[in-house]
């Protein structure tokens, strides 16, 4: 009986690990269709204030408008509602770093707003209401730092940046 109880959460943790990597080689793109999307694994899904992911993507198009999207993927063990980031940015040519805070709703009254399969959760939440326009063609740099009150949180598997062009 212990090695059958032991035998899902085994297969569970691997299948999440091979799941999530499998993931991550699919949604690293950028393309003609003006997407950007890259998802970083979390190490030892214990997201520490320090760990702040980094994102780069190339603007031409200044013209054009985009939606950007925060993604998360966390377990169903994950202890709050929401996820408290701030977002640095850093413009093409520009040396000086911005930062922007932002409150990530991941539930609401005991039911995880992302789509989930089994206990892993998936959330992109749109992080500017209007659309946002690129004022300068070029690279823009982009790191992501959890900022909650206590560092590390657990049970944080995946955390991305997803930039979309409107057609």
């Amino acid at each position: 009986m212990i090695i059958s109880g032991m035998m899902p959460n085994f297969v569970s943790m691997s299948g999440k690990f091979v799941y999530t990597l499998i993931l991550s080689f699919f949604l690293v793109s950028c393309n003609e269709t003006g997407l950007f999307e890259k998802v970083v694994v979390i190490p030892k899904q214990q997201w520490a204030a320090s760990y702040q992911p980094e994102f780069s993507f190339d603007i031409a198009d200044t013209a054009s408008r985009y939606r950007i999207y925060f993604l998360v993927r966390h377990s169903d063990a994950y202890e709050y509602n929401n996820l408290w980031i701030r977002l640095h940015s850093q413009l093409p040519g520009d040396s000086n770093w911005r930062s922007e805070r932002f409150d990530i709703p991941l539930a609401s009254q005991n039911k995880w707003l992302g789509s989930g399969m089994d206990d892993i959760f998936d959330h992109r939440v749109l992080l500017y209401r209007d659309p946002v326009k690129f004022i300068k063609p070029g690279r823009y740099q982009i790191k992501i730092e959890q900022h909650m009150r206590i560092s590390p949180i657990s049970h944080v598997f995946n955390a991305g940046l997803r930039v979309e062009k409107l057609k």
